[in-house]
């Protein structure tokens, strides 16, 4: 069988490393890479750390709106598919890489394989949204993370195609949290190219979203949240945002953000499992909070993952720096949980895969 995997972000990355590794002990895998992510930081580092496979074919596509990027991806994807000729499709989350690998591929009876199937924000403002409502009606199977996103299906008319094989994010985390344990993978290294020593304890943020990241406004309540707390807060910048950050850390005179640049999926993972909170604008970081049992307050206006709210583990709050502090600070209660699965969801993946190989 011969399945094409299309990823583009950091995200996708870490699920296909876990599912790519099972997947080719019997199937033939092609990979393509459409370059949506194009910074060392941000992509090339991730399919070294996590041992993915070079891609077989790099787009080299980014930048531009949301159509130039989606449609230059829809005619390169159109070409390998009709070049390679799978047997199936195989796409991860909600990105504009996701959804032009489902529309080219639906355009050619390929059937579609759609991991992280089902997930809704409930608003057609988030582009993101449109990405997975687009993927999810065209896709021939489903395979949700959790219970909820296959209720979201049902509702929309999406029943027999649909099944819960737990969230390879999860697999991954227990993966790489053992392999890293409690030595940190890298060493931080300051916007200004200075390397910074990890303090004992401290705070973990990311903060990405154009909404958050995009004014001074915005981001500034953020990091002066941050000023406030305890601890050092370490601060992964996105490459877009480094003269934003860098000019209101200048003119505040703020002290207790380590602005660093991007790192790696492992320095990541260590630095969740030893932070003492989380705060992130990152659908995926605060699923890994809550893998790890760390509290967590994410800055966006939607709910992207129900099951990680239960017990104040993880909270929304508004950019608003009174807000973060209250939510930030609230108790919580950390109680085992299998919302995400066993932490094998790679295998039953897989399994939903080959049967399509099956029936061809």
């Amino acid at each position: 069988m011969k399945v094409v995997t299309i990823v583009g972000a950091r995200p996708q990355f870490i699920k296909a490393a876990v599912v790519s590794r099972e997947l080719r002990k019997e199937s033939t895998e092609v990979l393509i890479h459409t370059g949506q992510h194009y910074d060392y930081n941000m992509s090339d580092i991730f399919f070294e750390e996590l041992d993915i496979p070079k891609p077989d074919y790099n787009l080299g596509i980014s930048g531009g709106t949301h159509g130039t990027m989606t449609g230059t991806m829809l005619i390169k994807i159109e070409e390998v598919l009709i070049k390679e000729k799978p047997d199936a499709v195989l796409l991860y989350g909600d990105t504009n890489s996701t959804m032009a690998g489902a529309l080219a591929a639906v355009k050619l009876h390929i059937p579609v394989v759609h991991v992280e199937a089902g997930n809704r924000l409930g608003t057609k403002t988030n582009p993101e949204e449109i990405n997975r409502i687009v993927t999810d009606h065209v896709s021939t199977l489903h395979l949700c993370c959790t219970k909820s996103a296959k209720e979201f299906l049902k509702k929309e008319g999406i029943i027999d195609s649909a099944y819960v094989v737990g969230d390879p994010m999860y697999d991954a985390f227990l993966y790489y949290s053992r392999k890293v344990g409690d030595i940190p993978s890298e060493q931080l290294e300051h916007l200004s190219g200075e390397k910074v020593a990890l303090p004992d304890q401290f705070y973990y943020m990311t903060c990405h979203r154009e909404e958050n990241a995009g004014t001074d406004q915005t981001l500034t309540e953020i990091l002066e949240a941050m000023e406030e707390l305890d601890s050092p807060v370490v601060y992964p910048v996105h490459p877009r945002n480094t003269d934003r950050v860098l000019n209101i850390i200048k003119q505040r005179n703020l002290k207790n953000t380590i602005c660093c640049k991007p790192v790696g999926y492992l320095m990541s993972v260590f630095l969740v499992n030893h932070a003492k909170k989380i705060v992130t604008d990152s659908g995926g970081l605060q699923r890994e909070a809550f893998f790890a049992k760390k509290q967590c307050v994410t800055v966006f206006d939607y709910v992207v993952w129900p099951e990680t709210m239960k017990d104040n583990r993880n909270q929304l709050v508004k950019p608003d720096k009174n807000d973060i502090l209250m939510k930030l600070n609230m108790e919580q209660t950390v109680q085992d949980d299998d919302s995400f699965g066993d932490g094998q969801s790679y295998m039953k993946i897989v399994k939903k895969i080959k049967e399509i190989g099956e029936k061809r």
